[in-house]
């Protein structure tokens, strides 16, 4: 507690002459740093998470994760602000106590990816940058979405992203939105939680066209157990395999996510 004090002290002392010049930004999500680094702000970064994966970041200190955050390295690098999402109030506490800024934002929409851009830009002092990276990433999604919207055909698609129990993406989720740009529709829009548990039972009512799987779970190996046996989608070879941040990261590199799910659902949706 002694060192976290004299840390706290040190802070106070410099925070003036930090907060005058260029801020320093610690992101305790990946999105948030994927965004600073998305409006040109990369330079201003001063700490991440541990799963921050943009080649840029490699070099920075990881200073929080999924369960945890590294106060007392946190207020030795002297930040501006740190950068987190609600789920994280409690974590960041310590940070408030011993002055720092702490903003929170949600980050579990499509809607949050360019609200959280215009307020990184805000936040680092890349106002005009952060409008022109919006303004390009909703020219692509234009460009990207310009012929789904006239499929006659919407494909379902089921997103597992766990698979013993089965875990999936419901209707209010972010995954929900992406498919529906990519012109398919959730297979268990009846899940009315973002996320949730999913019955066997109910998911081979469904029959969904296709399944996304998150990578990590590797569902594969399961394909030839029930419920997955029993799925058309399975048996036709309509299973996909996806990168989890593809899909899963709300942030400026959604519009890969979409392209993906686009190339997967184009061929059903256009068949004739």
């Amino acid at each position: 507690m002694h060192r976290f004090a004299v840390l706290a002290v040190t802070w106070c002392v410099l925070a003036s002459a930090a907060s005058a010049g260029t801020p320093r930004v610690v992101t305790l999500v990946p999105s948030f740093a994927d965004d600073v680094y998305a409006i040109g702000a990369g330079s201003q970064l001063v700490g991440v998470s541990a799963f921050t994966d943009a080649p840029q970041a490699k070099s920075l200190p990881r200073v929080a994760d999924s369960s945890s955050v590294d106060a007392e390295a946190i207020v030795a690098l002297r930040p501006s602000v740190v950068i987190g999402i609600p789920a994280q109030e409690r974590l960041t506490e310590p940070l408030r106590r011993a002055h720092l800024r702490v903003v929170l934002l949600p980050d579990d929409s499509y809607q949050s990816i360019f609200a959280n851009i215009k307020t990184l830009g805000a936040l680092t002092g890349r106002q005009s940058e952060a409008r022109a990276t919006i303004a390009a990433l909703q020219r692509k999604t234009a460009e990207l979405t310009a012929l789904t919207k006239s499929y006659a055909r919407h494909p379902s698609v089921f997103v597992v992203l766990g698979s013993g129990p089965i875990w999936t993406a419901g209707a209010n989720s972010y995954i929900t939105t992406l498919i529906a740009l990519a012109g398919g529709r959730n297979a268990a829009n009846d899940l009315r939680a973002a996320y949730g548990e999913y019955s066997p039972e109910a998911l081979v009512r469904r029959q969904p066209d296709l399944l996304v799987a998150d990578a990590a779970i590797h569902l594969g190996a399961s394909l030839d157990r029930e419920p997955w046996r029993s799925l058309n989608a399975v048996r036709q070879g309509h299973v996909y395999t996806v990168n989890p941040d593809l899909i899963e990261r709300p942030g400026p590199a959604y519009n890969d996510g979409l392209q993906w799910l686009i190339e997967r659902i184009r061929p059903l949706a256009t068949a004739r």
